[in-house]
């Protein structure tokens, strides 16, 4: 039930050879993702249940963090999942090879817990491997 946030591997840090120069958590003056704070959890036949005070609440378009490569581009990375800030890699702050070298394992970028009642539907709304596959492929013949 929990979401993981990671770089898709068409996105053009994953694909240009990009050098990532800086991962910035900090949203806006009043908003640090870092700042974000999940308080204690609870045991229940045998599933955690993480007691969501202080976390914070994301939208689709909530933005996560916001990544410079050495070309001066700047790339913001949103949620793009309703639901709760459990946690975000701080790892990639001093390592943000990480993204590239492991997207998918260490090199997460956050991680979400949508609202119950709503992960059936996400999940629904998620594409496939190779549905996704299918969409790179339709994006790369229509560049060209």
């Amino acid at each position: 039930r929990i979401c993981v946030i990671t770089l898709a591997e068409a996105h053009p840090l994953l694909q240009s050879g990009k050098t990532i120069k800086n991962i910035n958590y900090q949203i806006s003056a009043n908003c640090s993702r870092l700042q974000n704070k999940v308080s204690g959890k609870s045991k229940r036949t045998c599933l955690f249940i993480f007691q969501m005070q202080g976390a914070q609440f994301l939208t689709e378009l909530a933005p996560l963090c916001r990544i410079s490569s050495s070309d001066g581009e700047e790339y913001t990375i949103y949620s793009c999942i309703r639901g709760r800030l459990i946690e975000v890699n701080e790892n990639i702050l001093s390592n943000p090879a990480l993204l590239q070298e492991k997207p998918s394992t260490e090199g997460y970028i956050a991680v979400v817990l949508p609202k119950f009642e709503e992960s059936k539907s996400i999940t629904q709304g998620l594409l496939t491997q190779k549905e996704y596959e299918e969409v790179l492929m339709k994006r790369r013949s229509s560049a060209s």
